[in-house]
């Protein structure tokens, strides 16, 4: 299968290099500004493209998979930098969409990526692909990535949308920022711990990416997401536990809100997000529940 991956040096996109690999596909070509980085990983096993404007067809490619995209956590949201944050989704994601609908013979599928940030304040309300969603500016960044990989939907090409949650993995994300405070005593949970945290396992993941790259009756929106979210409070309880650490305190709204501005809904206000779509095509979780997940990455032990 020849492929085409946008982001490839991210946590998501050199995850799912390496098992590509692994399992015998050498016919990938990613976009990457930074092409050293990529080549002391990967070298010549696979091909590099380091502008979209260098490319004016997409022909040849049996799929395309787009998770480009400024990390959303981390910084203020300024009016720079949500600027920033949009730019790097949309612009990239209409490129493709437009050389997709140019090439003679484009690809089949087109997997885009979007996030569970499309549903915005939800409560503990539970939340499939048919959620209404909360008009914000996460909804609204969503909204429109989404709607422009939509765009190159055709009799030839199909396009699957992946609504994210927070991807639990050993080494970069979420859970490497947890980790440490945690293993130093210092773990704490957030606000009054109950808002939901839906989350995925890294291996479900690329399990889940492929699953709709092979599966041609798999288009439109899907929640990549465990089917057993958990409120703040319980994560917090559960890496603690698998850690054997304490989790004592808690960190005030007020304090978050103070560092991180607007960008504070993003651990404030949580959604409880199930991944109706894929389980209804029998997609099977290796990781169902968080404890287990956090097991397999955190101490080794695989369920399977």
């Amino acid at each position: 299968m020849h492929l085409f991956i946008t982001g490839g040096t991210g946590l998501i996109g050199s995850a799912l290099i390496n098992m590509l690999l692994k399992q015998g596909h050498h016919q990938i070509t990613i976009l990457t500004r930074n092409k050293a980085k990529a080549e002391k990983n990967w070298g010549n096993r696979i091909s590099y493209c380091t502008s979209l404007g260098f490319i004016d067809t997409l022909s040849g490619y049996d799929g395309v998979i787009n998770l480009a995209g400024e990390p959303i956590i981390g910084k203020p949201w300024s009016l720079d930098q949500k600027e920033r944050l949009c730019n790097s989704r949309w612009n990239i994601t209409k490129r493709l969409t437009e050389l997709i609908k140019i090439s003679e013979t484009p690809p089949q599928v087109f997997i885009s990526g979007s996030a569970v940030g499309y549903y915005g304040k939800q409560k503990d309300n539970i939340v499939d692909e048919k959620s209404t969603p909360h008009n914000e500016f996460t909804h609204q960044l969503c909204k429109t990535w989404e709607e422009l990989a939509l765009e190159a939907q055709s009799e030839k090409t199909r396009v699957c949308i992946s609504r994210t949650g927070i991807v639990l993995a050993k080494e970069g994300g979420m859970l490497s920022m947890l980790t440490l405070p945690f293993r130093l005593g210092l773990g704490c949970s957030l606000s009054n711990g109950s808002q939901y945290i839906s989350w995925i396992h890294i291996q479900d993941m690329l399990n889940a990416i492929m699953f709709l790259l092979n599966t041609p009756e798999a288009q439109g929106c899907f929640n990549l997401t465990a089917p057993n979210p958990v409120t703040n409070k319980r994560f917090s309880k559960i890496l603690s536990a698998t850690l054997y650490r304490p989790c004592l305190f808690r960190m005030p709204a007020f304090a978050i809100k103070l560092l991180l501005g607007e960008s504070s809904t993003m651990v404030l206000d949580g959604q409880r997000v199930i991944p109706k779509r894929l389980l209804d095509l029998h997609f099977r979780f290796m990781y169902e529940h968080l404890d287990d997940a956090l097991n397999s990455l955190l101490k080794g032990k695989k369920k399977y």
